[in-house]
């Protein structure tokens, strides 16, 4: 049975199926010899030969779902050029499937991560709205009600508009903690909404 070519490259573990589809586009993917670099394009897992980059890849024999709680100045990826720590480097040397991280969290902020080699769980977790993102934020300094209130509302910052969101003080201090949960996931958007009322966070 052919499926999509981004469908079985996540399924195997090789990437996510955006980026799969990277990879095919780049001309990276082969099927029975052949380079296939339109999206799109179907191939039969158990009768062809997929390659990418010319290495044959093989179809996860079992799905696999880690939870693991990432330390700061770790990446949430699966490699770094800057030869920094990742989140695989956890797990590597104890399962034998390809993981990789669904979504991420900043190099300097820690919390739950989930690493897996099932293409479609991570495409369900990752899209925009289905999971709220709840983060415990320790500030510097004590944000007026009004500036939290801004920031619940929803705030444009650097051009881009960043959704509401809920925010409730955990516990009250000099550096008061808050819990942040968030309907969407942009790139250092919890610190960014606190620069934006000159409170950046301590610990995230």
């Amino acid at each position: 049975m052919q499926e999509r070519l981004q469908k079985l490259l996540a399924h195997a573990g090789i990437a996510s199926r955006r980026k799969a589809e990277e990879y095919i586009s780049r001309g990276r993917v082969s099927v029975n010899g052949h380079i296939v670099s339109e999206l799109g394009s179907k191939a039969d897992p158990e009768n062809d030969v997929i390659k990418v980059d010319g290495k044959k890849i093989h179809l996860a024999t079992r799905l696999v779902y880690i939870l693991l709680y990432k330390p700061k100045n770790v990446m949430s990826t699966s490699s770094d050029p800057e030869a920094r720590p990742t989140v695989i480097e956890y797990v590597k040397d104890r399962v034998k499937e390809r993981v990789y991280p669904v979504g991420r969290l900043d190099f300097h902020s820690e919390g739950l991560i989930i690493l897996t080699n099932d293409g479609d769980f991570t495409k369900s977790m990752t899209q925009a709205g289905v999971i709220d993102k709840v983060y415990h934020v320790k500030l510097s300094g004590q944000p007026l009600e009004r500036d939290l209130a801004r920031l619940r509302k929803g705030i444009f910052y650097d051009n881009e508009r960043l959704a509401a969101c809920e925010i409730e003080l955990l516990k009250a201090a000099e550096n008061p903690w808050y819990e942040v949960t968030l309907h969407q996931g942009r790139n250092q958007q919890i610190r960014n909404m606190f620069q934006s009322i000159g409170h950046p966070v301590e610990k995230l």
